[in-house]
């Protein structure tokens, strides 16, 4: 039976590898032209360079994704409350993930839409060049950054001191070479002393769940199987993600 059944498979595998027939009857078999030449010109040169220029940025999208949005904080942040939590399977980490993606993408939506109100849609309609597209595309993801890391000057002050660059007088004047790692420093730095606020109460009730077994004599009891569902009913009680999603949220305007 199961070499009956590969047979068959097989064969509607290779039936629908074979090329369709026209109308009188010949086989329409479809022309594939892939050719390598040496550039003849500069255009043709810069071609090839924009064309690896483009693959390489959609490789790395899903890094930029990370790292210039606000996904990094988020993600750490929620993360911390699994961990203060006690909780080793739930919710999965692909799960985690997904939240924090899709509430990226609430933080991040204003910001997108500049990007495409100013830089894409006036290049889709040929208004201006692929060099004024990035530009105008890069303005608005460098004006999100030096939201969030002006409060913190100290993390590009280090940046331009470690290039060997004069302090900057205005926002225009930080290259985004700087801005990028002055953003990730503060982005783990807020990421973190969330996490402490988080863990805190919960740290409160493993103390106490501590001592009330160490009390009662039951010292080869773990702890942690006690305090997890007493920390559970404090997270439901107050509201815990709600409340966490939205100081997330206001964390960033």
């Amino acid at each position: 039976m199961k070499r009956f059944l590969l047979i068959m498979s097989l064969f509607l595998v290779l039936t629908s590898l074979l090329p369709a027939q026209d109308a009188e009857g010949g086989l329409n078999i479809p022309l594939v032209d892939v050719s390598v030449r040496q550039p003849e010109t500069n255009r043709d040169m810069a071609f090839s360079i924009q064309l690896l220029i483009l693959l390489t940025v959609i490789t790395l999208a899903p890094s930029l994704m990370v790292i210039m949005t606000s996904f990094l904080r988020v993600s750490i942040v929620l993360d911390f409350v699994k961990r203060a939590l006690n909780l080793q399977q739930v919710p999965p980490s692909s799960v985690l993930m997904g939240i924090s993606l899709f509430i990226t993408l609430f933080i991040m939506w204003p910001t997108f839409e500049q990007i495409y109100e100013q830089a894409y849609q006036p290049f889709i309609e040929e208004e201006i060049t692929v060099e004024e597209l990035f530009t105008r595309g890069v303005g608005p993801i460098r004006y999100f950054m030096y939201k969030q890391v002006k409060d913190n000057p100290e993390n590009i002050a280090l940046f331009m001191n470690m290039q060997g660059l004069e302090q900057p007088e205005t926002f225009a004047d930080v290259p985004t070479y700087v801005l990028i790692p002055a953003f990730i420093l503060n982005e783990l730095k807020i990421a973190f002393q969330i996490g402490i606020l988080i863990y805190i109460p919960f740290i409160i009730i493993d103390m106490v769940v501590a001592s009330i077994l160490m009390s009662m004599g039951m010292i080869m009891l773990p702890p942690v199987m006690i305090s997890m569902p007493f920390k559970l009913i404090l997270f439901v009680l107050v509201d815990g993600w709600s409340l966490l999603t939205r100081q997330l949220v206001m964390s960033f305007l």
